[in-house]
């Protein structure tokens, strides 16, 4: 469990940026819960409903998308401290994954400009 205790960048610790992903995934959960509580008195019909229900849909969906992200961050940090002794500089990571980490973040910067 050393490598979990390593410091990543500024102070953090691997630890430490997995704890924050647990965090934000479970403060996350309470918002959206609260939320729908919230609204679920507003819809009183289903006009309300098809006017509510794809907004609800669209924050989903950023969460979900940024949670992904958060998870392949955290995979190449643990990739990097495990291949911390070897002699490359390729994260662990082969060459197609590599390729497909950069086509995902060019497809997340796409979406994030629409």
């Amino acid at each position: 469990m050393g490598q979990l205790d390593k410091n990543i960048f500024g102070g953090k610790k691997f630890s430490d940026i997995l704890e924050e992903i647990y965090n934000n995934q479970k403060k996350k959960e309470e918002q959206i819960s609260t939320l729908i509580s919230e609204l679920k008195p507003l819809i009183q019909d289903i006009g309300d409903a098809t006017l509510v229900v794809p907004l609800l849909k669209e924050y989903l969906e950023i969460s979900v998308k940024n949670d992904e992200q958060l998870i392949k961050m955290a995979t190449i940090i643990q990739r990097a401290v495990q291949n911390e002794g070897g002699d490359d500089d390729s994260f662990g990571m082969t060459e197609a994954e590599k390729q497909q980490l950069l086509d995902e973040v060019k497809k997340y910067g796409e979406d994030k400009k629409k």
